[in-house]
């Protein structure tokens, strides 16, 4: 999961042409998967046998008190195609961009208290969440292109990615992100950035991946929100979805060397926040890409694990607004 933290000058207006979803509360609690494994996958050797001997239906615990409320969102047209986006707050913009299995509505508790300074954009990226598939290819730089095409319609004329080759760079957060090829990782994200085997988990065992990230990105504790766990797991189950995705990581993992190789080049102010329990990207990740950086903060949340977007959002919250002012004052 990363996003990037883009700044421009005042509001601009929606330009929704689609459905709008009310911000709205929790509904009941929806129920786990219940299609039992067979005895051989359960009994597998080696790698794929540990996910499936490790994957659990996430259960009972604690979250966040009172209501959850999702984000409002309406389906935008760009190039022709629909992408669901969320805006809230007023002020310099602000881009999120989810990872997956997730999509824009991760940022459910963070986007509302940054909106009470900047202006807040969230998206569904094209090809995953409610948004629908783009031509062309799936590398970070193909999305990249993506991005941009989004921020000129909306009219965002700065903004940050991890690419040198982009001149409208004014602020850059990542969080929790593979970004160094050699560096260590959890035998699950080992697993996925294999192509066959990726391809074989997404596609004819997306409900054992889902399940298994939202057990691994949050403390046993946290509960996930059944609307949340809803939205995610309806766009995620949708088959082109999964199969974007199997590209995307594909595309990642075939081009994060020479990505590695452009992080010198960025000149942006960044921060890269990292969860000090991260189960999948130690915090190494984030010290090593800092020490790349010329103009990089590293910050640990010691107790934060994968998601704390959600489930420590004030804390987030409150270290992003901190080193945008910092760096806006320098």
């Amino acid at each position: 999961m990363g996003f990037g933290v883009f700044a421009g000058p005042g509001q601009h207006e929606s330009s929704d042409d689609g459905e709008v979803y009310a911000r709205r509360a929790a509904g009941a609690s929806e129920p786990g998967p219940r299609r039992a494994l067979f005895g051989w996958k359960r009994h597998a050797p080696g790698p794929v046998g540990k996910f499936l001997r490790d994957l659990r239906c996430v259960g009972g615990g604690l979250r966040s008190p009172g209501p959850f409320l999702m984000l409002a969102t309406a389906i935008e047209r760009h190039l022709g195609k629909k992408v669901r986006v969320a805006r809230l707050g007023s002020g310099a913009p602000v881009i999120l961009l989810h990872g997956y299995p997730d999509n824009l509505q991760i940022w459910s508790e963070l986007a509302p208290m940054l909106a009470t300074q900047f202006e807040v954009i969230a998206f569904d990226w094209p090809g995953m969440g409610n948004s629908e598939a783009w031509p062309g290819g799936a590398t970070p730089f193909d999305m990249a292109k993506r991005l941009l095409a989004l921020m000129n319609d909306w009219g965002v004329p700065r903004a940050a990615v991890v690419r040198h080759d982009m001149m409208r760079v004014s602020h850059l957060v990542v969080m929790n992100s593979l970004v160094i090829w050699d560096e260590e990782t959890s035998w699950e994200i080992n697993l996925l950035r294999r192509f066959g085997w990726n391809r074989v988990l997404l596609e004819r065992l997306p409900r054992a991946v889902f399940f298994r990230a939202t057990r691994t990105f949050l403390p046993r504790s946290y509960r996930l929100p059944p609307e949340l766990r809803r939205d995610l797991w309806q766009c995620f189950q949708q088959r082109e979805v999964r199969h974007f995705v199997v590209r995307l990581c594909a595309g990642y993992q075939g081009t994060l060397p020479k990505l590695q190789q452009s992080y010198p080049s960025i000149k942006a102010p960044s921060l890269f926040l990292w969860a000090g329990r991260d189960k999948h990207f130690p915090v190494a990740h984030g010290r090593q890409l800092g020490a790349l950086v010329p103009k990089a903060q590293v910050e640990e949340i010691p107790e934060a694990e994968h998601w704390m977007a959600l489930y420590l959002a004030e804390q987030v919250s409150a270290r992003i607004s901190r080193f945008l002012g910092t760096s806006d004052a320098a």
